[in-house]
């Protein structure tokens, strides 16, 4: 596979070179500490709550979290097509820092959803104004090297964020899952002050889309009552989730770029892409811990286990996107939706029980080698469609996409569970569930495999 598009070599110490070196030590340690969070909370979720006495809400921490990185992701796009990612590279990790304070004194729920939201909107602008900031400091050529340092940095998160978060539950007690990190976000912001000092005067461009923050909302609220209407079922939660879903379809045609929803060529094939990739694989990671236990007997501790070959396989595909730079990305999206399907394939026979359990290991270690291959290029490829006045607006829109398509999918499974299976037994509800997966991931290659001749 070979790529005509800036033909320069590329030095093996891009990322540590005397001109990166403080840019990609201060965007490691952030994408670090917002992984290590996000994997930490999940775990001591259960005790938290329980100790706020807050079990009737106990899907509001997780919900709130996304509606607000919805709004704040909408908002720093459009920020950052007008002041550049400075504002938002800054604010991104101080509400979060400000969430994690709130959330770790909180003595009711109240005040914990308050801190998740905070929490929430500082990952929403965080997550758009780095990949500005890539997009600023680094070539076309040299992204793919600091996609795959990022993929890496989730990679010691995704293996000991569980445990360690557990152990500070058990220890010392659920709060220090979110003081703890509190330190650290302050030096990493520290580090991006003087990142941002060396960015060059931002002009804006003329013209070109622009996300309205009602929509952000809209789609927010959207997303929300879909999430909602997934897990409490019943007519009431049909009539609201068919409310939200029209709202969000009229919200996202005002949020993505033109034609995504029709998958026309060029940048919104890319960003249609982010949605189905996302999306299909967010389907099986949700129900593969429930798979394990409810279906093969693993204990709630091993029923995750597979998941960490997940951020292994991601992480060494990535890595290999940013040694083998002549890759062609185009090819290496199709690569990794053919790798994904495999997996789901894997997936779907794992979740029936005369099927052996070892195939979920496979499953997530095909599945997360197409991740690590798909998204490195789908974000290299972004920025290469996107004029540069635009880069904000594209890059939100295919984080919304993101969003979008892993809460569609993941309530989808919510939905099957309840009409054809139940926790106790989901075999019936994962076939089912396979099968949209799959197809899901045979249209991402249907539609990578017919690019414009150029890029």
């Amino acid at each position: 596979m070979t790529s005509t598009v800036d033909p320069a070599p590329v030095r093996r110490s891009v990322l540590w070179s005397a001109d990166h070196r403080l840019t990609t030590i201060a965007l490691l340690l952030v994408v670090t500490l917002v992984a290590f969070e996000n994997m930490g909370v999940a775990t001591a979720m259960p005790t938290l709550v329980a100790d706020l006495h807050g079990q009737s809400l106990y899907s509001w921490p997780f919900t709130i979290f996304l509606i607000s990185s919805v709004v704040a992701t909408v908002l720093s796009g459009r920020l950052g097509d007008r002041r550049g990612p400075a504002p938002a590279l800054l604010a991104g990790p101080a509400l979060f820092a400000a969430g994690l304070l709130v959330a770790g004194t909180a003595t009711g729920m109240p005040t914990l959803l308050l801190g998740r939201a905070l929490q929430g909107f500082g990952s929403g602008l965080l997550l758009v104004s780095v990949s500005l900031l890539i997009a600023l400091t680094f070539t076309d050529r040299e992204r793919p090297v600091i996609y795959a340092a990022n993929a890496a940095a989730w990679v010691l998160p995704a293996v000991i964020g569980p445990s360690v978060a557990g152990f500070l539950t058990v220890s010392v007690g659920w709060r220090w899952v979110f003081l703890g990190l509190v330190p650290l976000v302050v030096i990493g912001v520290t580090m991006l002050m003087v990142v941002v000092r060396r960015l060059p005067a931002h002009v804006p461009a003329t013209g070109g889309p622009r996300a309205g923050v009602i929509q952000a909302v809209i789609a927010a609220i959207g997303v929300a009552a879909l999430t909602w209407a997934a897990q409490h079922q019943s007519l009431l939660a049909l009539g609201y989730g068919t409310v939200g879903l029209i709202a969000l379809g009229y919200a996202l045609r005002k949020l993505l770029p033109a034609g995504t929803l029709t998958s026309r060529r060029g940048l919104p094939t890319v960003v249609a892409s982010r949605a189905l990739i996302a999306g299909a694989y967010a389907g099986m990671e949700a129900y593969l811990p429930l798979t394990m236990s409810a279906v093969h007997g693993y204990s709630p501790a091993l029923a995750g286990l597979p998941l960490t070959i997940t951020a292994l396989g991601w992480s060494a595909a990535s890595a290999a996107q940013g040694r083998y730079l002549n890759w062609s990305k185009e090819a290496s999206l199709r690569t990794g939706f053919w790798l994904v399907a495999a997996g789901l394939v894997c997936f779907g026979l794992v979740s029936q029980p005369w099927f052996p359990a070892w195939t979920a290991f496979v499953a997530c270690a095909v599945g997360g080698a197409g991740m690590g291959t798909a998204m490195p290029a789908i974000s290299v490829l972004l920025l290469r469609y996107s004029p540069e006045g635009e880069r904000g607006f594209n890059t939100s829109a295919m984080q919304l996409a993101d969003w979008v398509g892993c809460a569609l999918l993941i309530g989808l499974g919510g939905v099957l569970l309840g009409l054809v299976g139940s926790v106790l037994n989901p075999s019936p509800a994962m076939a089912l569930l396979t099968v949209a997966l799959v197809a899901l991931a045979l249209v991402g290659v249907r539609l990578t495999g017919r690019w414009p001749s150029k890029v």
